[in-house]
Order: C-alpha cells, then sequence, then structure tokens
C-alpha cells in the first residue's frame, strides 16, 4: 500500500510571458543606475564603431569583417575606459586595471563573434536574397545593429559579472 505525501500548493510565479516580463522588468528596476550608466557609455562607444565601420567599409573599401573588428577594438577601448572610471567606478577596488582589462577584451570577443556571426548569416541570405541582404544598408543592420544589440546584451552581463566584480568591503568602506 502505497501512500504519498501531498505538500500544500506554494504561491507560484506567474508563468510564461507574464513571468518573463515580471522577472525582466524587477532587473530593470535593480540595475536603473547601471544601465543608465552603461549606456551612455555604450552610446559614446556605438558612435565610434558605427563611424570607423563605416569609413572604414564604404570610404575605403575594406571587406566587412575587417572593418568590424577594427572598429569594434577601437570602440572596446573607450568603452573600458568609460566603464571603468564611470559606469562601475565603486567596483574597481584592488583589482589591476590589466586583469580587468584582459577580461573586458575576452567578452568583447565574444561580443564580437556574436557582431561577425551576424555579418556571416547576412552574407548567407545575400546568397539567396540579394536585393534585400546584399546592400550596404544590411550589412550596416547586421553588423551595427543586431550584431551590437545582441553583443551588448551578453556583455553588460559579463562585465557586472566577471570583470568589474562587486566588492562588499568597498562599499562597507566608502559608506562607512
Amino acid at each position: 500500500m502505497s501512500t504519498s505525501i501531498e505538500t500544500p500548493p506554494q504561491p507560484s510565479a506567474p508563468r510564461g510571458l507574464a513571468g518573463l516580463y515580471a522577472r525582466a522588468t524587477g532587473l530593470v528596476r535593480r540595475h536603473a543606475a547601471e544601465l543608465i550608466r552603461f549606456a551612455g557609455v555604450g552610446g559614446v562607444a556605438y558612435v565610434v564603431d558605427i563611424g570607423l565601420f563605416n569609413l572604414m567599409f564604404l570610404g575605403l573599401d575594406w571587406p566587412d569583417w575587417l572593418a568590424k573588428i577594427v572598429s569594434a577594438v577601437i570602440a572596446m577601448t573607450v568603452a573600458f575606459f568609460g566603464n571603468r572610471h564611470w559606469t562601475w567606478r565603486e567596483r574597481r577596488g584592488s583589482a589591476a586595471a590589466h586583469r580587468q582589462y584582459a577580461l573586458y577584451f575576452f567578452f568583447n570577443g565574444i561580443g564580437l563573434l556574436i557582431a561577425l556571426a551576424c555579418l556571416w548569416a547576412n552574407s548567407g541570405l545575400a546568397q539567396v536574397w540579394p536585393h534585400i541582404f546584399g546592400t550596404e544598408f544590411a550589412v550596416n543592420v547586421a553588423a551595427n545593429i543586431v550584431g551590437v544589440g545582441l553583443g551588448s546584451v551578453f556583455r553588460f552581463f559579463a562585465y557586472r559579472t566577471w570583470v568589474f566584480r562587486h566588492h562588499p568591503e568597498l562599499a562597507e568602506a566608502r559608506s562607512g
């Protein structure tokens, strides 16, 4: 004879799309100040990235992938200093800048691979629909809107988790 133990019903979190929306809005509320500073720094770096990309791709006739790599590396450097000295200035602590820079570029490399994957996908789609995806506009959308957008979501969480880590002892020293 088997008996089952019934547990009382637990209050459940909203499921599906409503639950995802609730988690996303809670996350945005908790990190709003960081997100605003991150977006400001990212906006400056984005202008540098797009400007250099188009100068090299359209003005100097470089291959799109090479223009993206060079523009992204320069924009990464601009963003590193903005994020280190403004977005997460309270997280600098005793971590050596060269360690943070190495981690920063590692995660930016992954973000760059995301943008390059978008260029690659656009190139493949251009083989099927050249009138849509084979244009300079489509290349810019793939590299600088879709690629940078997806890469930025990844980079925000990578930076705050591994590069500019929170050090509780710094927060206590500043408040005390």
